[in-house]
């Protein structure tokens, strides 16, 4: 009585959960650019003067900056991602201006240090320029601390004589520095200063001192970005694919549960189950990790229901065989159970390993389709493997599946042994 209990427990609380949740969570789940609509450009990062290179800290300081620039648009969650050594994804979801986003995203970092002109009309505005990012030796700036260990940023510019012009105009008051127009720091000159190099101080603050490192060093390398392919989809027909791939999803699904029902009868209900609850955690993972759902996506999240249902065949199946060979039912489930559970390790371990090489080495759409793919395998093995075990052993050991016939076997097919 107990197990009988312990097993409609399962049920009714899983059944219950995932209907009060399953509404919320679909709203939830963040749609990719071919899902939802919006535009997409994939750039290459080049030296914006001759001699440079692009180095991965520039190329990271390049892609927060579009990120930035992306989030004034107005668009809502840009995704920007760097690709190889000198590429940048840009994806935009909900765009209608893509003239602006062009002319907008492919404009070069600006690292300006700026002073006050002292004009009646803005006095306390620092609207003159006294120098630019390559005015500063590439890659040049360091981070260094003081005798009282405190981080400070040092610089090394290129023109000595200009550099010492201007801190000696400057000299007691600041030269503040900013990146496309915003201010990010504003330090006091203190001396005039002949060597081409200076110490910036942040009071004593390491992260705000790695920030202004890097924004220097991108500023002094600024990088010219050519755009290299672009796509736009339609919120139209991004919304078109979801409600089809949707209604094709639940037309397949519900014959797969008529047919694990039908072939098996309770460990095909059992399975059913699972498999909707397996889907539920996989749409709470996306939900809780901010996972962007694609086609890709969708996609792997098709081939992980093809194996979870393989998993229960695979089980099923050899189950049938032990019940036909004369065992009694208690004696078949557990052979069947060992017997199938290594064939279906094996083969959600190779995939999970496939998956990974994939998501290592692949770039875009490729890491998206395998990262939902090992999600997938993952879930399924807790779910279409151990907890429909669990469940089905609950009802063997309470004596309610006594009979073949509710494993979908026929009295005339078991064998004598």
């Amino acid at each position: 009585m107990k197990r009988i209990i312990a097993f409609i427990t399962v049920v009714v609380v899983s059944l219950g959960i995932m209907g009060w949740t399953s509404p919320d969570l679909l709203k939830n789940v963040r749609l990719g650019l071919d899902l939802k609509g919006g535009f997409e450009i994939l750039y290459e990062a080049s030296p914006l003067e001759g001699g440079g290179a692009v180095t991965r800290e520039s190329l990271l300081k390049t892609a927060q900056s579009l990120e930035d620039r992306a989030n004034k648009l107005g668009t809502s969650e840009p995704e920007v991602t760097t690709e190889g050594t000198n590429r940048i994804r840009l994806k935009l979801a909900g765009v209608t201006d893509e003239a602006t986003v062009r002319k907008t995203m492919k404009e070069p970092a600006s690292l300006t240090f700026r002073s006050k002109d002292g004009t009646e009309k803005n006095p306390n505005d620092y609207n003159k320029i006294e120098m630019v990012g390559t005015d500063f030796v590439e890659n040049g700036a360091k981070l260094e601390y003081t005798q009282m260990n405190e981080p400070v940023v040092s610089i090394k510019v290129k023109d000595k004589e200009k550099f010492a012009e201007v801190t000696k105009r400057l000299l007691g008051k600041p030269l503040a520095i900013y990146m496309n127009d915003q201010l990010i720091s504003a330090p006091v000159v203190q001396a005039v200063l002949t060597d081409g190099s200076a110490q910036i101080s942040v009071g004593g603050d390491l992260n705000e001192a790695k920030e202004l490192r890097d924004q220097i060093n991108l500023g002094a390398l600024p990088l010219k970005l050519t755009e290299k392919y672009s796509q736009s989809v339609g919120a139209t027909l991004g919304m078109q694919s979801l409600q089809q791939t949707i209604e094709a999803g639940l037309i397949a699904s519900a014959f797969i549960l008529l047919f694990m029902i039908g072939m098996y009868r309770v460990p095909g209900l059992i399975a059913s189950l699972t498999l909707i609850i397996h889907t539920w955690l996989l749409i709470l993972v996306f939900v809780w990790a901010d996972f962007t759902l694609t086609l890709p996506g969708i996609a792997a999240l098709i081939l992980g229901v093809g194996m979870a249902v393989d998993a229960n065949i695979i089980t099923n199946e050899r189950i049938h065989e032990e019940i036909r060979t004369g065992k009694s039912i208690m004696s078949a489930v557990k052979a069947g159970d060992k017997h199938s559970l290594r064939t279906v390790l094996d083969s959600n371990i190779t995939t999970i390993i496939v998956a990974a090489v994939m998501y290592w080495f692949g770039t875009g759409a490729v890491k998206g389709f395998a990262l939902v793919l090992i999600v997938e395998i993952v879930l399924s093995i807790a779910t279409n493997v151990y907890l429909s075990r669990f469940l089905l052993n609950l009802l063997l050991k309470a004596g309610k599946l006594s009979k073949p016939k509710y494993f979908g076997v026929k009295e005339r097919d078991i064998r004598a042994l």
